[in-house]
């Protein structure tokens, strides 16, 4: 048995006939050290995180996620699984174990007369924009279109529809999954309704979920875009916002936050978006956000959805360093917006910011423990989201977000959007399941009690 960089949980080589039946068992290409595609297939898009998987199984199907939980389970090696996306906290990936890689499995099937669709496990938004757009049809999902559907979905998932819509996870129908015990079962409102429960918003805990079936809306072109505001007006404009977001109708998500121009430039932005069918009443409703001061920069107007959702996804290129922190409020307080200006100074790279998220609306109308998705009961939450290129700054950064975050405290609710959650310490994850933890520690027990899904914001079973 010749040495091998797949290791088990003991740190012992996995036997190289082992990887040679795995191999021949899967259809996707099972990509370990020395291969010429590993350094590619071992970067995701936060290059803050550095990971040397022992192998990476691009997945065809199905069939190769079971074998690799069987496989992994067979040689007691620890398994991390990547979607399509960002994952800025580096779950997606692990040390010396192996990678259950998605992220060639993007299928997108629209059922127009049901208006639902079926989604693959490593599928991007604008995967499933591009083919429901066709039909005059959205998901609910983010804001940013090179986001993973599994991801978003498990933790939750909030963008331009939530208002309206709720979050992505309550507009799932089901789910096919491959638990730890690698058998594939179906997680819907009839088949396995406590796992359905816990996966929406319970995070990749449970199985490595193979694909999605979605509620989609008749939502086609939208009224919004981006209005640039000068920095030095950020406490007028975020008093004026929350003012505007009391009264605003569920089809018009607005969000604000504290950005840098392409020139370098601090500033502070307004991104709205109107989801309803008349569009004229989508103008009439924005006109107050375009006259909040002397805007800098203005691009409103009538555009397909695709193209609102993939409006930001320049502000997040890939091989950029990121360190999340989000705290949900009790509200916009006049103090809190002083405080949030405040901390804004302190950002240093052009390439950062600090947004100001409303999500008011149809799914803070579900109880909290409707779904695992706990965090209903406060409309506000705000991000800090530090990004950079230089590794030297890498401590600087990652401070201004721990310092910025620990400012607002005052403020918070305790509660955590676990997919702005780029630590994993017990009681932020604690906190970001919130009143739905006990129950999904008894979950956790039931459907994968060895704990063989741990690379997550994890559930402990022994907790």
């Amino acid at each position: 048995m010749t040495d091998t960089s797949l290791r088990n949980r003991a740190g012992k080589a996995v036997p190289t006939e082992s990887i040679a039946a795995f191999t021949n068992e899967v259809r996707g290409d099972l990509i370990q050290p020395g291969h010429q595609d590993y350094e590619d297939a071992r970067h995701i898009w936060n290059a803050l995180v550095d990971k040397h998987p022992g192998a990476i199984l691009k997945c065809r199907g199905t069939a190769d996620v079971v074998a690799a939980v069987k496989f992994a389970r067979a040689n007691d090696v620890v398994v991390a699984v990547r979607g399509g996306g960002h994952n800025v906290g580096g779950r997606a990936l692990c040390d010396d174990g192996l990678v259950i890689d998605l992220s060639l499995m993007r299928g997108v099937h629209v059922d127009p007369a049901r208006q639902i669709v079926r989604v693959q496990g490593g599928a991007t938004l604008g995967d499933v924009d591009r083919e429901t757009h066709v039909h005059g049809l959205a998901v609910p999902f983010g804001v940013i279109s090179k986001t993973g559907v599994g991801g978003l979905t498990l933790g939750g998932g909030v963008g331009w529809l939530v208002r309206k819509y709720g979050p992505t996870c309550d507009n799932v129908l089901s789910m096919e999954v491959v638990l730890a015990d690698g058998v594939l079962r179906t997680a819907s409102a009839d088949e396995n309704p406590d796992l359905f429960w816990a996966l929406r918003g319970g995070g990749g805990n449970f199985g490595v979920v193979t694909s999605f079936l979605y509620q989609a809306y008749p939502v086609s072109t939208v009224f919004g875009g981006l209005i640039v505001y000068p920095r030095a007006a950020a406490g007028e404009i975020l008093r004026a916002y929350r003012a505007f977001m009391d009264k605003a109708p569920e089809e018009l998500t607005v969000y604000a936050g504290f950005i840098s121009t392409p020139d370098g430039t601090p500033a502070t932005a307004i991104v709205a978006c109107w989801s309803g069918k008349d569009l004229a009443a989508g103008e009439r409703a924005i006109a107050p956000l375009r006259k909040l001061g002397e805007p800098l920069m203005e691009a409103v107007q009538a555009m397909p959805f695709p193209a609102m959702q993939s409006i930001l996804d320049t502000a997040f290129p890939s091989g950029t360093r990121n360190y999340w922190k989000s705290a949900f409020v009790t509200g916009l307080s006049d103090e809190l917006v002083e405080v949030l200006v405040e901390q804004a100074k302190g950002m240093t790279s052009p390439l950062s910011g600090l947004l100001v998220e409303y999500y008011g609306g149809a799914g803070g109308r579900k109880a909290s423990d409707a779904n695992a998705f706990t965090q209903r009961g406060s409309d506000y939450l705000i991000g800090f989201m530090p990004q950079w290129t230089d590794p030297t700054e890498d401590d600087a950064q990652i401070d201004w977000a721990k310092v910025a975050w620990q400012a607002i405290q005052p403020y918070a609710t305790g509660g955590y959007l676990l997919n702005y959650l780029a630590e994993g310490e017990q009681e932020a994850v604690l906190a970001a399941f919130g009143v739905n933890y006990p129950r999904l520690v008894e979950l956790k027990r039931k459907y994968d009690p060895t704990n063989f899904f741990r690379m997550n914001q994890n559930i402990r079973p022994d907790a």
